[in-house]
């Protein structure tokens, strides 16, 4: 029982940082306890969505914040980049965090703190991006191995 906490919180660690802009890959870890084949698998999807969801929560609570600090000297994006970001954003809309699980779906949670996007929005579309991604390797690791 304790082995199993432990292996499922640290899956819920690495899917946490796999959500912010640090260099984490939750995948590998998710996999691994896949094959071990001592957890059953909707727990192992279950935790690491959770992670997910919440990580990416954090870069929307950032966004939010972040977004009054435009134009100080030490901020991290340009102004034009900022603009283009909000643009683009405002063009293909909350939609876009259905895509929160690709590589860029970091920053696209980062824009949606920074347009205020409704917290219901964002987090009920976030979980099925999220939830549906850790369903997918699940089942791709399962149909290879």
């Amino acid at each position: 029982m304790y082995e199993t906490a432990l292996s499922l919180g640290g899956l819920f660690i690495a899917a946490f940082g796999a959500a912010t802009i640090l260099p984490f890959q939750s995948e590998i870890v998710f996999i691994a306890l896949q094959l071990r084949g001592e957890i059953p698998i909707e727990w192992i999807v279950i935790v690491a969505s959770v992670g997910n969801i919440l990580g990416s929560g954090l870069n929307y609570a950032l966004g939010r914040v972040l977004e009054r600090y435009r134009g100080r000297r030490w901020f991290p994006v340009t102004q034009s980049q900022l603009d283009r970001a909000q643009n683009w954003y405002a063009r293909w809309g909350v939609w876009t965090l259905l895509l929160s699980w690709a590589p860029l779906g970091d920053a696209l949670t980062i824009i949606a703190g920074v347009m205020r996007t409704s917290p219901w929005v964002f987090f009920g579309l976030v979980t099925i991006a999220k939830t549906v991604r850790y369903i997918a390797v699940a089942w791709f690791t399962a149909a290879a191995f």
